[in-house]
């Protein structure tokens, strides 16, 4: 009855499972014990000298706390599909130290302290290290166990089903889950190859109910001539959970598959409200990201400019003006910091960035993998012409092709376009139209679950991506 609970509750409007935020609730707990112990071993000599600053240290425990628990998020460590194994666990968790060493480092010294936090914060964030290592561990392994796991149904072993087994190959992407068995209906052809293909001998509530099955996926071919209504309804009486397809791969992989989707999904679809994106909560967002940005940035946006200028000479164009297709197919110029070569459209033709394209200046291949090139846009966000967190902005050439190819594309811009976005922390640098079409189902995500709160999930995770380099050409 728990398991069946949280598969009601699987998500906190969006991106962290229930389950995940335990777990950050329990290292927010270490962590502000982490300060509390660490007061007391740097006191130990003089245990009379804590009495001292006992009014102060809760102050400071609770910036320690905030600090490392955004450096946490940022670094992907809550997110249930975080590849990697072990090893990825470590690099983001020392990644994630050292952010948050820097933030309190520049806090600390920004401030005139009676308070001896800069000796007390050493021994903080050694044990706040260890201690979240240890929590991470014990607990990614215990949701592994299969008493943690939602027991998944899927009626269906056709084209619509298969979109399960093709597009969640890996052990990450079935987090939280375990797929029992694929049910084929009779008059379906069964195009899953793999062994739990079955064809019931009962009803499929009584299936249902001996098996412990939690949730029960509706992934059929033909749908109306083969929906078996009665003992769907049945299951929802036995406390399962019944789901399509399309609402599935929303909840598990956090995107929106648009070759299943047909128009009245989107007409009749919960929370699809492209509206509020231009609201004044939304517009206050993106301001203050920017212009936080462009104070933590203005020294590598100087650098870069001046490294333009040696490479190219001190009478080459530093930025690089190009339409793209913002909001309700408007298009605008973007700004960007020049990163190719000068003439490198000389012919005026649209040509996809590839990867090691030889195109790239040598300057132009460090600020792409950093992801610098894209500051400039700041001025694009300050201006209104884009937000800070949105679909990726498409030149109208490719937009035109896309379009034809791509059901749904135009979707994308019910929305202003970002600086980032949901398809660019969860899929690669895009060249192609079949990285669009999987790049738009990500965006198709965002459109429809877009809120201050995803944008804030999106901001912190940013980060991840400029630090490891992803998708980056």
């Amino acid at each position: 009855m728990l398991l069946r609970n949280l598969a009601g509750l699987q998500r906190l409007n969006l991106n962290l499972q229930v389950t995940y935020s335990w777990l950050a609730v329990a290292d927010a707990l270490l962590f502000c014990a982490s300060c509390y112990l660490a007061a007391w071993l740097y006191f130990l000599p003089d245990p009379v000298l804590i009495s001292q600053y006992s009014t102060e240290l809760p102050l400071w425990t609770g910036v320690f706390v905030g600090m490392t628990m955004l450096a946490m998020l940022s670094m992907g460590l809550y997110q249930p599909r975080m590849r990697g194994g072990v090893h990825g666990v470590l690099l983001r968790t020392v990644g994630a130290f050292i952010l948050m060493t820097i933030g309190m480092t520049a806090i600390i010294f920004s401030f005139p302290l009676h308070f001896p936090f800069k000796g007390i914060f050493v021994y903080a964030a050694a044990i706040a290290f260890i201690s979240s290592l240890i929590s991470g561990n014990i607990f990614r392994n215990t949701v592994k166990l299969e008493k943690f796991n939602r027991r998944v149904l899927v009626l269906g072993a056709g084209r619509k089903a298969s979109n399960i087994v093709s597009k969640m190959r890996r052990e990450s992407d079935h987090h939280g889950f375990r797929i029992c068995a694929f049910v084929r209906i009779p008059g379906e052809d069964a195009t899953i190859d793999t062994s739990n293909v079955i064809a019931l001998q009962q009803p499929l509530s009584e299936y249902v109910r001996q098996h412990e099955i939690h949730q029960v996926v509706v992934a059929l071919d033909n749908q109306r001539d083969n929906l078996p209504g009665e003992e769907l309804l049945r299951c929802r009486m036995l406390g399962v959970s019944v789901v399509n397809l399309l609402d599935f791969f929303e909840q598990e992989a956090d995107k929106v598959l648009v070759e299943e989707a047909p128009p009245e999904w989107f007409i009749f679809a919960q929370r699809f409200n492209p509206q509020l994106a231009g609201g004044f909560c939304k517009r206050l967002f993106d301001i203050s990201a920017a212009l936080l940005l462009l104070v933590v940035t203005w020294p590598f946006m100087l650098l870069t400019v001046l490294a333009i200028k040696l490479e190219d000479g001190f009478n080459a164009p530093v930025f690089f003006r190009q339409k793209r297709v913002g909001l309700y197919g408007r298009e605008f110029s973007v700004m960007k910091f020049r990163s190719m070569s000068i003439n490198a459209e000389a012919d005026g033709k649209a040509v996809w960035a590839t990867k090691n394209d030889a195109r790239i200046t040598r300057v132009g291949q460090v600020i792409r993998k950093l992801r610098i090139d894209e500051l400039p846009q700041i001025l694009n966000v300050l201006g209104g012409s884009m937000a800070f967190v949105g679909p990726r902005p498409e030149r109208p050439e490719f937009v035109s092709e896309l379009a034809s190819s791509i059901p749904y594309f135009e979707k994308r811009h019910c929305v202003k376009p970002g600086i980032t976005g949901w398809a660019q922390l969860n899929y690669p640098y895009g060249s192609s139209v079949a990285d669009a079409k999987h790049k738009l189902e990500f965006d198709l995500y965002y459109v429809k679950n877009q809120s201050l709160y995803l944008d804030c999930i999106v901001l912190l995770r940013t980060v991840e991506v400029v630090a490891f380099g992803k998708g980056a050409k």
